[in-house]
């Protein structure tokens, strides 16, 4: 699979649904920035609409795309697990973004180790990355369970071979720069 190639960044770019491997598991992509996809992705999923996705940015410097502005104590807590498989809730408080923190006020976002992946958002800008799987049933470690799952409703499927990892871990980072863990 040729992350970077110009058909999978097209499609992102246009606001479509791509099926791709992320740095976990196989996630159901698009832009984070256009809302419309962002609703395409909840409905494809059948996602709990108060339910925040997970978001894929490239470095931490494009939370500012999200009006966060990062603390110097939050900041090292940041570089500690970023690149890498954890998600990490930041406070988002801005009312434009409602349809991305579905009125939690939080947003959960994750630079994946992958290079690959990095160099793709770059490109593509943010992108929400829930895994690839209608709600309740278990994540798709290969694209024809994907294809299974979601058919027509897709606009691109990148195999990348069969994928059993595990979803990241998640933690909240309080503005004090406390830290919970919400999922291990």
């Amino acid at each position: 699979m040729k992350i970077g190639n110009q058909d999978l960044v097209k499609v992102l770019k246009n606001g479509g649904v791509v099926v791709m491997p992320t740095d976990t598991i196989y996630g159901i992509v698009g832009k984070a920035e256009n809302a419309e996809t962002v609703e395409k992705i909840y409905k494809i999923r059948n996602r709990p609409p108060d339910k925040p996705c997970i978001i894929l940015i490239a470095d931490a410097n494009e939370l500012s795309k999200f009006g966060i502005v990062v603390l110097e104590a939050q900041k090292k807590i940041l570089e500690k697990y970023w690149p890498g498989p954890v998600s990490i809730i930041l406070d988002c408080k801005d009312g434009s973004l409602s349809y991305l923190h579905r009125g939690t006020n939080t947003l959960a976002f994750r630079v994946p180790a992958s290079e690959s992946l990095q160099k793709l958002l770059k490109e593509t800008g943010p992108l929400i990355a829930p895994s690839a799987n209608p709600h309740g049933l278990p994540p798709a470690t290969n694209i024809s369970e994907a294809k299974k799952y979601f058919g027509d409703q897709v606009n691109l499927y990148m195999d990348g071979g069969t994928i059993s990892g595990s979803p990241s871990k998640i933690l909240r980072l309080h503005p004090d720069a406390s830290v919970t863990m919400v999922r291990e």
